[in-house]
């Protein structure tokens, strides 16, 4: 499969439950236990207002809002919103100067996240169409990235972690809950354990993840587990800054 037919078919995936969602349906049928620990709505707290339309429609492993400092009046970018939970928490925490961007592929999410916007009430989110890794973003545009469970479905996880390197303003801040693999498993193990999970372009190890990162030219690289995802396979929150931009010494 061409890493085009591989995009394409994500797509269709996840287009596919967001027109079940629209029609009123659960998409948490035969879940496999995502519901559990820290993946889909067991991810969030009562107390964090979460919109319950959106929280239904969860299909993260993790809480990256939690983690990802979001300050008033920041501006956050979510790669691969989805139904759009993470944009309308971010863009509750930003408030009124602020402003959350949800940027998805399918079509059918963004209608989904856009509904579930306005059945919140939340004025400060904007939904975006477009590709994870080419971001229709001007750069150094954007305080915080998060994501939820997204990154590990692309292909071409390296152009997408630079790419959110390029929209982060100088000492912005990446939030992200990922799926990685153990360092210890085999080529055959860890094949297994992503088909079983549905991590359809593989996963990385956290060094893998790290070198990624750092190549990107991201600092202050953190990678906490939070839970496991099957065996081999860990959720864990990923954290980094962007260098803030420092002015020029005296010429001498």
């Amino acid at each position: 499969m061409t890493a085009g037919q591989h995009s394409d078919a994500v797509v269709d995936r996840y287009s596919a439950l967001a027109r079940t969602a629209l029609a009123g349906q659960s998409i948490r049928g035969g879940d496999g236990g995502a519901s559990e620990g820290c993946f889909g709505p067991a991810a969030y707290t009562a107390d964090e207002g979460v919109p319950d339309d959106a929280l239904q429609v969860s299909l993260g492993c993790g809480n990256p809002v939690a983690v990802a400092g979001i300050r008033p009046g920041d501006t956050v970018l979510d790669l691969g919103s989805g139904g759009g939970l993470d944009v309308l928490l971010s863009a509750r925490r930003a408030g009124p100067g602020g402003l959350a961007y949800g940027l998805d592929a399918s079509a059918d999410m963004l209608a989904l996240a856009r509904s579930n916007a306005d059945r919140a009430g939340v004025a400060n989110a904007r939904f975006v169409h477009g590709h994870i890794e080419d971001i229709p973003l001007p750069s150094d545009h954007v305080d915080v990235i998060i994501s939820n469970c997204v990154i590990n479905l692309c292909a071409a996880r390296a152009r997408v972690l630079a790419e959110a390197y390029r929209v982060l303003r100088p000492g912005g801040r990446l939030g992200v809950s990922d799926v990685i693999a153990d360092e210890n498993a085999g080529p055959a193990e860890r094949a297994s354990a992503e088909r079983q999970v549905g991590c359809v372009a593989g996963t990385l190890t956290a060094s893998e993840y790290r070198g990624l990162l750092g190549a990107a030219g991201f600092a202050d690289i953190s990678i906490t587990p939070t839970s496991a995802a099957g065996s081999y396979l860990h959720s864990v929150i990923i954290q980094a800054v962007k260098p803030p931009a420092y002015p020029a010494g005296p010429h001498r």
